[in-house]
């Protein structure tokens, strides 16, 4: 090769090297918002897919009457009502299902119809490169925490942490704060800033913070680390919550938290709902939620807030993540609201 073409090839690779460099310094910028996907408007059509756990399609239709009532329309995947063990089909006909939504440009959404476990089993077999070109909104949560993490650290796009299919009630005998909960799903698909309140914990540690949002489920989180899905977490405000766990499992993952470096440079940290397996007698814990928290973050210096409404409950609101939120968290009252 004559020594001009050389340098010119040469010149040409290390111009896509560092172009490649660039995107991957840019998924990965722990201080850059997330793109926004699309907000829906009237007549807009959301996918609903068993990417995880099974579900029928009879358990789905508290939410397909409530989301069409929104004036959205609605296009079931192959999955719903499919089972297979555990899972809403085989992990072929799950991913494929998926695959086919994250592909389909008509859609401006996908609701995970529900939770579980089966996610990660498929996560490395999508092809994320339609999606990324056209984003939409993904809901869920608990395993969907999966696909939030993963679609945060790889692709800079937000997502919807939120209820899913088989936590829908009918309006007719839905408590208030499930309304209000299932309608806060609503308001962020159509770009409404929600202002969140919680109540006053003792445990709290005061002040202000304004970060992007990430997290989830923390055992889902948990069983990501170190993973191409593992989240960033520097200058972020981390939330989690967690269900059907013992206290000294809950110590064990805020361990690994930790120990992963993933509680040093926080803005903030949000503790949602924590609904715990009682402990055996004789084999107690002897620590409460607060106390193990406030155990691991003792030498950091940011605010921490304890019962926000976020987790397997009823009052699990809907939220942004990927988007810059601020926490104020003062003697009297907690405001989260996004930035």
């Amino acid at each position: 090769m004559q020594r001009k073409k050389f340098i010119s090839a040469g010149f040409l690779a290390f111009t896509s090297l560092k172009s490649m460099a660039a995107i991957i310094s840019a998924n990965s910028n722990e201080e850059s918002t997330a793109k926004i996907p699309q907000y829906l408007k009237k007549d807009d059509s959301i996918g609903i897919t068993s990417a995880a756990g099974y579900i029928t399609l009879a358990d789905c239709t508290d939410a397909i009457n409530m989301i069409q009532s929104w004036g959205f329309k609605i296009k079931m995947g192959n999955t719903i009502g499919k089972k297979s063990f555990v899972f809403g089909g085989t992990d072929e006909e799950r991913l494929a299902d998926l695959q086919q939504m994250l592909d389909d440009e008509s859609l401006k959404a996908i609701m995970i119809a529900r939770g579980g476990y089966g996610l990660v089993r498929i996560i490395d077999k999508l092809n994320f490169a339609k999606f990324i070109k056209k984003p939409k909104w993904v809901i869920g949560f608990s395993d969907v925490t999966v696909l939030h993490s993963h679609i945060n650290k790889n692709f800079g796009i937000a997502t919807l942490h939120a209820k899913m299919c088989n936590s829908f009630v009918a309006p007719a005998i839905a408590e208030p704060i499930q309304i209000e909960t299932l309608e806060s799903i609503k308001k962020c698909l159509l770009g409404e800033k929600i202002i969140y309140a919680a109540p006053v914990n003792a445990n709290n540690k005061l002040g202000k913070a304004k970060g992007i949002l990430v997290g989830g489920n923390l055992k889902t989180l948990e069983s990501l680390s170190a993973s191409a899905s593992d989240i960033v977490t520097k200058n972020k405000i981390l939330f989690v919550e967690d269900t059907s766990e013992k206290l000294y499992s809950i110590d064990r993952m805020f361990w690994n938290l930790k120990r992963s470096g993933k509680l040093a440079n926080l803005a903030a940290l949000i503790v949602g709902g924590f609904k715990l397996k009682v402990d055996d007698v004789g084999d107690e814990f002897g620590k409460t939620i607060e106390e193990i928290v406030l155990e691991k973050i003792k030498e950091y210096n940011y605010p921490v807030c304890f019962d926000f409404p976020v987790g397997h409950q009823k009052n699990n609101f809907a939220l942004k993540c990927g988007v810059s939120y601020m926490l104020t968290i003062e003697n009297n009252s907690i405001n989260f609201k996004e930035f």
